[in-house]
């Protein structure tokens, strides 16, 4: 608590030393910012304002899939991607030689600092007076956002710690730690949907002037309500047998014990109220190109704060991604590496998919109906660019996403045909450390418009939620409450016709219509931070997690027709332990401080 008022006089001093300049008394006549008390700061708008702007602090920077105190693990973590830096967290989580020990803390730090500095301002805002310039619109507004935050980083630590300690009051120096306890799951999770039912109450649908973007709204709350909502129907949370006996120290039972179908139909009305509201307030699918749904969907990503998007994190002018993105003939790290499983998730244009398994050997088995071939070369270029000739035929009219998402050998990148083999510009040949290891590299997010030489870069956002999510979690949610129902097939159809792909067939199950949902989610939201909690929710991780990642040859190939190079090639063997690496585990440096907090299962 020391630590954290000296850093709130250190603010406080900062924006009085400002204001200072344009005021007549004598700097020198003032006493000393230290000492002023923190009901006394709340008394003035601006340092009240200073507060809440200090709980965004805690918001995570996703866009940084390794560093940053790897606040986001979890693409490299899943099946997506790989990197070529053994070093890094996710690389370890990756071999299974993580532990609670090494495990990176900077996610429990900084959202529990989050929290603390939300109950703080949530504790004091009532003394701040109403004025001309502050009024009680403005005031309920900044509660809502506070009690958003404070939702919000209560459920990043509920996702992958499973449950937490519920923390909503400011706890001080004098209190005693120790009686800090993790609460059953039910009630975090009714704790997160009553503070978005109040959020939404208080919070505006969209932002009330353009400087406000990145402060949550209504719409936000609407979102994080609907996805609290579909983890808890998920098998992780919903009656897991393998936590039914996961107790703290005084016997409380931390999971459900029974199954509870109701939960999905819980998520698919609190999905479809998010999708409900949020159209009304004018929010929609990004179809700002129609008629390209590989530059819509590309563009999606780019086009800041654009109709879609329902809460993002201002990330500055960053080059982080283009950097880890680019290739190395255009200055950059080659580091971001999706791999061949994620490439095969792709369907054909005509909506049939390609590979239906694999042998031992890693080789494809392939669905003929799909007309996937990974033999052969196009004769010719796609009229609408999407492949040039010469390409080889396995990335030949796939999905219009794929050509937004995925760099491929022979694909054409800014002003130049990339070239993965092993001799080739882009090649391990040519590359040090830095070298990509599966042969392809990420498209999405990354803005072909930058320069990383000329060191120009762009305005960057992470997005946390979009529309186009909840379209996907009401079809999932609907589908397990009632079955393939009408509302499913149009909610993902009209995700899929966004993307120029076509409707699903008719008739399916609703098992089969839980694989193309899986599926239709890995697709639309790769790379966004959903795979590896989806896995993890479905309790598919056990398989995804840990099953070979596969790649392009990367040590062979001459040219851009060179057979070797397109042979399917093991990259590594991942490690993945259930149910131990389902959950995360508490930093012991946190257990240490109060043995209470119990550990997770396994760890």
């Amino acid at each position: 608590m020391k630590k954290y008022i000296k850093y709130i006089a250190s603010g406080i001093l900062m924006l009085q030393l400002v204001a200072a300049s344009s005021c007549r008394k004598d700097f020198l006549d003032k006493s000393p910012e230290e000492d002023i008390a923190i009901e006394d700061a709340f008394l003035q708008r601006r340092y009240a304002e200073a507060f809440l702007v200090d709980i965004y602090a805690g918001l995570p920077n996703e866009i940084y899939f390794t560093d940053m105190s790897d606040i986001n693990p979890f693409i490299v973590a899943s099946d997506e991607m790989n990197i070529p830096w053994p070093e890094k967290f996710p690389k370890m989580m990756n071999k299974g030689s993580w532990n609670a020990f090494n495990v990176a803390g900077q996610i429990y730090k900084n959202m529990y600092e989050g929290i603390r500095k939300a109950n703080i301002f949530l504790k004091y805002i009532p003394l701040t007076p109403i004025s001309a310039e502050f009024t009680e619109a403005t005031k309920q507004r900044w509660i809502g956002e506070a009690t958003f935050l404070r939702a919000f980083y209560h459920f990043q630590l509920m996702r992958i710690y499973g449950p937490v300690a519920i923390m909503d009051y400011p706890a001080g120096v004098a209190d005693d730690f120790t009686a800090i306890r993790r609460k059953p799951l039910e009630e975090c999770v009714a704790f997160v949907v009553g503070e978005c039912d109040r959020s939404i109450a208080m919070l505006p649908m969209h932002v009330v002037e353009n400087r406000d973007l990145g402060r949550p709204t209504a719409a936000a709350a609407l979102a994080l309500k609907a996805r609290v909502l579909l983890y808890n129907a998920s098998p992780l949370w919903n009656g897991n047998p393998d936590y039914r006996s996961f107790a703290d120290n005084q016997g409380t039972k931390l999971f459900s014990q029974e199954y509870d179908r109701n939960k999905w139909a819980l998520a698919a009305t609190a999905a479809k109220e998010c999708i409900s509201a949020c159209e009304a307030a004018g929010y929609h699918l990004y179809r700002r190109y129609p008629a390209n749904p590989v530059q819509n969907y590309q563009q999606l990503f780019i086009d800041n704060n654009n109709s879609e998007v329902l809460f993002a994190r201002n990330s500055g002018r960053d080059a982080w991604m283009e950097l880890s993105a680019f290739p190395g003939s255009l200055g950059g790290w080659n580091g971001w590496n999706p791999t061949q499983g994620q490439v095969d998730a792709y369907e054909m244009e005509n909506g049939v998919q390609p590979i239906t398994g694999y042998m031992a050997d890693g080789s494809a088995i392939i669905d003929p109906a799909s007309g996937y071939t990974e033999s052969g070369y196009a004769a010719t270029k796609d009229s609408e660019g999407r492949w040039l000739e010469g390409t080889n035929n396995m990335y030949v009219r796939r999905d219009p996403r794929f050509y937004a998402t995925i760099n491929f050998n022979g694909a054409f990148f800014v002003d130049r045909r990339l070239q993965f083999w092993q001799t080739g510009a882009d090649g391990r040949g040519n590359a040090g450390r830095d070298f990509n290891t599966t042969g392809y590299l990420l498209k999405k997010f990354v803005d072909p418009g930058v320069s990383i030489t000329q060191q120009r870069y762009t305005l960057k956002t992470w997005i946390f939620f979009r529309l186009g999510e909840f379209y996907l979690n009401y079809a999932e949610a609907l589908n397990e409450a009632e079955g393939p129902v009408a509302d499913v097939y149009k909610h993902v159809n009209d995700i899929r016709n966004r993307a120029g792909m076509p409707d699903l067939p008719l008739g399916l199950s609703a098992e089969e219509m839980r694989k193309r949902i899986w599926n239709e989610r890995r697709v639309e939201l790769a790379f966004e931070t959903h795979r590896y909690f989806d896995c993890h929710r479905w309790k598919i991780a056990a398989q995804t997690d840990k099953a070979p990642v596969y790649g392009m040859n990367i040590s062979a190939g001459t040219s851009l027709t060179d057979d070797s190079f397109y042979k399917r090639t093991l990259v590594e063997t991942r490690v993945f332990s259930a149910p131990k690496h389902y959950l995360f585990p508490i930093p012991q440096s946190e257990i240490d401080k109060n043995p209470n907090l119990i550990q997770n299962p396994g760890w």
